[in-house]
């Protein structure tokens, strides 16, 4: 019995995989090591432990796991950077003792879901982004995301940034404008407010995203849209070198935008190949290879 876990900084996704064959998955709060106290990551941990094991009940599944306990843990994870993971594997390893744990990046994770065992680009566009090019093993390079003040090219987060930087400069067509202050119920200073005063500003500004998905079709919301994506294939996939592979993509930004950035791709000749919401089912799989 195998329990998969991808967890971003919002949610963690945890999959327990039994026999290779049967899954059932939970969700708890996100980890993130970098962020989070280790008071914090306990009470995720334990809380997930508790989930898992109501999960297994509610299935029925605990004729399969009365007397087994999971062999292995692999966890990928937002903030999973080898200076900040003891406390999350020291917790692991008390909650799930006779396992053997793995903790590793999601954007490891990414990589492993999309490309499995084969050379491939792998690409996270959720509320942050990243990439990598990815040798079917492991990461053999990887440009700086930088996050969404410097870089974080195509995320929610710079999406969000862009609109509401053009609603408030005039940039975008009325109708557009007032459109959005209405949807969002929203003033200058209440944004202002909300990305240069309140925490997680970057998750303020993604959460404005589905107004760009609600208005895609305006020639306006389009070009920004594509003209991000441009942004996110030069500053990032161009560096790699290897026009030669396919771009593969994780997350909601992806996921949603999927037509707008194929046509950004084109714009270099890459082939996008596999874009996945959420990679946590074909993270399992490459675990039963």
């Amino acid at each position: 019995m195998k329990l998969i876990a991808d967890s971003g900084s919002t949610k963690t996704s945890w999959s327990i995989v039994i026999d290779d064959s049967t899954s059932f998955i939970v969700h708890t709060p996100g980890i993130n090591p970098v962020r989070d106290d280790e008071a914090t990551i306990s009470a995720v941990v334990h809380g997930a432990r508790a989930a898992i094991d109501a999960k297994l009940q509610q299935e029925q599944a605990s004729s399969f796991v009365h007397d087994l306990a999971f062999s292995h843990v692999y966890f990928y994870g937002a903030g999973c950077l080898p200076a900040f993971i003891a406390p999350l594997v020291c917790l692991l390893e008390d909650v799930f003792p006779s396992a053997k744990i793995a903790v590793e990046s999601d954007l490891l994770g990414a990589a492993r879901a999309l490309c499995g065992h084969s050379e491939g680009i792998a690409c996270i566009l959720g509320t942050g982004a990243n990439s990598c090019l990815y040798d079917g093993k492991q990461i053999v390079r990887n440009v700086s995301p930088l996050g969404w003040i410097l870089g974080d090219e195509g995320s929610g987060a710079v999406l969000g940034r862009l609109l509401v930087s053009d609603i408030l400069k005039g940039q975008l067509p009325k109708p557009l404008c007032e459109a959005f202050m209405q949807r969002f119920d929203l003033t200058q200073t209440a944004i202002i407010e909300a990305v240069y005063r309140q925490p997680q500003a970057n998750r303020f500004l993604a959460s404005l995203v589905p107004f760009l998905a609600e208005h895609r079709d305006e020639p306006a919301v389009h070009n920004l849209l594509v003209r991000e994506f441009v942004r996110f294939f030069t500053r990032n996939v161009v560096a790699y070198g290897r026009p030669d592979l396919s771009v593969n993509f994780v997350g909601g930004i992806a996921y949603q935008f999927e037509d707008e950035l194929r046509e950004a791709a084109e714009e270099f000749g890459f082939i996008v190949g596999l874009i996945l919401r959420n990679p946590i089912q074909r993270l399992g799989a490459f675990h039963h290879e």
